[in-house]
């Protein structure tokens, strides 16, 4: 394969090979913006060029960071001149890592709440109970349980024959959770990331280190991201220069 970049000038096969893609994905990376508008030659066929190669790298690197979504949004708006745009995007992109890393360190702190409460070894009926035993055992009425049940976070079961709904012992100790937590001030969303993740790991050693993991690889995200942003401030210059 001849290598046309040092002509200044590409074909769409010869670009398509420098970033592993197919000649109809490029053509597509134009029809959307992805790529700067090409000219065409007197019989119709494109004309790519050094430039179109360095915006196809510059796109790849942003959706290492950013995913397809975002990319397509931040290049689409660069490429008609709406830096604004490409910007806001960029920032969402940031704040949603940042969502994200609250979230797990609100979800770790109820978790911990939880494990270094006084309240927790309260003692359960081993035995299933219905709700008024359980709205007893946590100091609620029994319509917060049910409420509760209403969202998600408590599952009891229904008693065969009479339909009362009735709590095992895993589902008590969740309704402690619950209260406890709710007294603490915790949203709902982060209650039921508790709840799923000790009802998913089921030791409290498993949830420190599933949240552990999970916060390291928000950590890799963010500096994918971070790099993507840096080799996006580049092109602009570029294009500006």
């Amino acid at each position: 394969m001849v290598d046309r970049r040092g002509s200044g000038r590409l074909r769409a096969v010869d670009l398509a090979a420098t970033a592993g893609v197919s000649v109809q994905q490029v053509r597509n990376y134009v029809d959307l913006g992805v790529l700067p508008p090409v000219e065409r030659t007197p019989s119709g066929y494109r004309i790519f060029t050094d430039a179109h190669a360095r915006a196809l790298a510059v796109a790849r690197s942003v959706a290492d960071g950013h995913g397809w979504t975002r990319t397509r949004e931040i290049m689409t708006a660069v490429h008609r001149g709406d830096l604004p745009t490409a910007l806001a995007s960029l920032d969402a992109g940031h704040a949603e890592l940042d969502r994200e890393r609250a979230e797990i360190r609100m979800v770790l702190g109820a978790f911990e709440t939880v494990v270094g409460s006084p309240r927790r070894p309260t003692a359960v009926p081993r035995r299933a109970v219905r709700v008024g035993v359980v709205a007893d055992l946590v100091g609620v009425r029994t319509s917060q349980l049910r409420l509760w049940e209403a969202r998600g976070l408590l599952r009891p079961v229904r008693e065969a024959g009479t339909g009362y709904r009735v709590y095992d012992e895993a589902e008590q100790r969740a309704a402690q959770v619950v209260a406890l937590l709710r007294r603490g001030a915790y949203p709902f969303e982060i209650i039921t990331a508790v709840l799923d993740e000790m009802r998913t790991t089921g030791s409290p050693q498993r949830v420190r280190a599933e949240l552990a993991r999970r916060e390291q690889e928000l950590h890799r995200r963010s500096r994918r991201r971070l790099a993507a942003s840096a080799i996006l401030h580049d092109y602009l210059c570029q294009l500006a220069g």
